[in-house]
């Protein structure tokens, strides 16, 4: 039974958060507090295993609370709660940086709030099982371009499936990474410092100009599209480096996979491999079958490790997979695809 502590100002957001993780019976509300002082002193009484925390509350501060768990030898695993606003993106990323270990965005209307219980018991129940890992070297050579490219795309419900892929990939892969996730605007950022704790390679929000580079994992910027474009070095070889495009939303989300997908497909060709994860719509599709034209390997993760099937359903869809796998199989078909196009045999 995993114990939780709600930890908001707001009645309504405690009493909804309660309501919709009671009815999950591996988890137990033990209390909830209504700022950052009586959440501290709830903690050391009740010991939970996870606390939500909002980041803006009277008295203490989220952010205060986190600075004050610094100093405790015990504490309990926190997920932030943060509103859609660029100042809470802001206090996200700091929340990260301070220790807290994941983060989950309430929607612009509160009355709404309840449509987000499925994500959230997801994640509550996901932060238990994540180890405790020990601080991840990553290297410190010089990075090269990269010949090869790993794509993963998602959305609702990817966060925690990334968490398993990116902390199963060997570092040593010879291959860039690049992470596309549907976030609002801000929330990438804090995203990446978070996987960064998780991830057996270094990563970053993408900025216009990153090269994709073997041993580097890079996290689409939200709002924007991540353009691959190919240019060419010294030695005339064509590298893949990023392009952000403010071109429309399509399929209602920027940046969007399939724009990934399909850039990346025209500069590394059959050296691709992408990875189609959890999220709603029909992102994904129509740049997996881009892939497929152009002789690269399109992966996609079963049903049942899904929170929503809509991305992974239009891969499928356009007959462009090429293997469903359970999640915990991914990194191990990813790593043995890699390898192969390092050996020419794919």
């Amino acid at each position: 039974m995993v114990k939780l502590l709600i930890v908001d100002d707001s009645v309504f957001m405690r009493t909804v958060i309660r309501d919709i993780v009671s009815k999950d019976p591996t988890i137990e509300v033990v209390g909830t507090a209504s700022n950052g002082i009586e959440a501290l002193e709830k903690i050391a009484a009740l010991e939970p295993d996870i606390i939500t925390l909002d980041i803006e509350m009277p008295r203490m501060t989220g952010i205060q609370v986190l600075e004050e768990l610094r100093k405790v030898k015990k504490r309990p695993r926190v997920m932030m709660l943060s509103s859609l606003t660029s100042k809470d993106a802001e206090m996200t990323t700091q929340a990260i940086r301070l220790g807290a270990d994941d983060f989950m965005l309430k929607p612009k209307d509160i009355p709404h709030v309840r449509e987000i219980g499925a994500e959230l018991v997801s994640k509550i129940r996901h932060l238990v099982t994540l180890p405790v890992r020990k601080p991840v070297i990553h290297r410190t050579e010089k990075l090269q371009a990269a010949k090869r490219v790993v794509l993963i795309g998602s959305s609702a419900g990817g966060p925690p499936m990334l968490d398993t892929l990116l902390a199963a990939i060997p570092g040593d892969l010879p291959a860039g990474i690049v992470v596309t996730q549907h976030m609002p605007p801000g929330f990438t950022a804090p995203l990446a410092e978070r996987f960064n704790r998780i991830a057996t390679m270094q990563v970053k929000e993408t900025e216009n100009g990153d090269l994709v580079e073997t041993g580097k994992i890079l996290l689409s910027k939200a709002g924007i599209h991540t353009i691959v474009s190919g240019v060419l070095d010294e030695k005339n070889t064509k590298n893949g480096r990023i392009v952000h495009s403010n071109a429309p939303p399509i399929h209602g989300v920027r940046p969007a996979v399939d724009k990934t997908y399909e850039s990346a497909a025209q500069v590394f060709g059959k050296n691709i491999v992408s990875v189609t994860l959890s999220g709603m719509g029909n992102d994904a599709g129509e740049g997996a079958l881009a892939i497929k034209q152009a002789g690269g390997i399109n992966l996609v993760c079963e049903e049942k490790d899904c929170l929503v099937y809509g991305m992974a359903r239009s891969v499928i869809s356009k007959n462009a997979q090429d293997k469903i796998l359970p999640l915990n199989k991914l990194a191990e078909e990813i790593e043995r695809v890699v390898l192969q196009m390092e050996a020419g045999n794919v």
